[in-house]
Order: structure tokens, then C-alpha cells, then sequence
């Protein structure tokens, strides 16, 4: 019979992957600290850093487009 899928708190997939991105430290360290698997902590890691860019991006202010100047 196959093994149970364990399932991770959105919270705990944030906090994994900082532990990677803020320390400095490698994913298999980080993934044999927590018992997960260093594949599941590299797309979490990989997700992470998106969102942080996404999330920098957005505070960057409006955009302006062609249509948005006044003649």
C-alpha cells in the first residue's frame, strides 16, 4: 500500500522557504532539518521569491499608459 501524502499549512511552506532565502543556507540542509523532501522546499523556495518579487513590484507606484495623459 503507498505511503500518505503529508499536507503543509501555507504558513509552514512561507516559513520553510525563508528559512533558505533569509539565512543563506541550502535547501537540503533546511529540507533534512524539517523531514521533508528537498524537491517540495525547492518549489516552495522558488514560489517564495516570485511572490517577493511580485510584491516589490506592486509598491513601485502606478503605472502610466499612453491613454492616461492629459492633452
Amino acid at each position: 500500500m503507498g505511503a500518505t501524502r503529508r499536507k503543509f499549512t501555507l504558513e509552514f511552506k512561507t516559513e520553510a522557504a525563508h528559512r533558505v532565502i533569509d539565512s543563506g543556507r541550502n535547501v537540503a540542509e533546511v529540507a533534512k532539518e524539517l523531514s521533508i523532501s528537498q524537491e517540495a522546499l525547492y518549489r516552495w523556495v522558488k514560489d517564495e521569491r516570485i511572490r517577493l518579487e511580485a510584491e516589490s513590484g506592486v509598491n513601485e507606484g502606478p503605472l502610466s499608459g499612453k491613454g492616461d495623459e492629459s492633452s
